[in-house]
């Protein structure tokens, strides 16, 4: 019996929508491409596509499931969103950052966010990341968000070093 997630991102592209999801999937290990769905003559006076382009891509990474939807070029992402990757070691950071930043924008990365070819947003982040700003009236967490903050993509051993500088004295 399969189990449907209840919520998934849909992810609006002007024509891009299997590219990306091929892209997604070709990242993340444990990923596919489920359905691709095409435009018919109905509707065409609406939205305006050929009949048999694509319109929807169903796809899973590493297990979540999305939707890559092409509708047009009327709506863009924005950093309002974005979907964020937890890393449990810094080889991880290192491998998910070059591949989702491949072929974007190097001026739209900071604090472990990025942007990928696509505009889409995502933050590339270690887990220990939430241990150590769980509480904000910390010196931990001081020195956690000041190291954060002078980087783009987040570097363990240097984060450990700033966290660690206030235990030394």
């Amino acid at each position: 019996m399969s189990i449907t997630q209840r919520i998934a991102p849909c992810l609006w592209f002007n024509d891009q929508a299997e590219q990306a999801a091929s892209f997604y999937v070709s990242v993340f290990k444990n990923s596919r491409i489920v359905r691709v769905s095409r435009y018919s003559e109905a509707g065409r006076e609406i939205h305006g596509r050929l009949p048999g382009s694509v319109m929807v891509v169903s796809f899973e990474l590493d297990g979540q499931s999305f939707t890559a939807l092409n509708g047009g070029p009327v709506f863009k992402f924005t950093e309002a969103i974005s979907l964020q990757v937890n890393c449990d070691t810094q080889k991880e950071i290192d491998y998910y950052w070059e591949a989702l930043s491949h072929g974007s924008d190097p001026a739209a990365q900071q604090c472990g966010w990025l942007k990928d070819r696509y505009g889409l947003s995502w933050q590339v982040v270690p887990t220990m990341l939430q241990e150590l700003m769980k509480d904000h009236t910390t010196e931990t967490a001081r020195r956690a968000t000041e190291a954060i903050l002078r980087m783009k993509k987040i570097d363990i051993s240097e984060l450990e070093r700033a966290v660690s500088a206030g235990t030394q004295s």
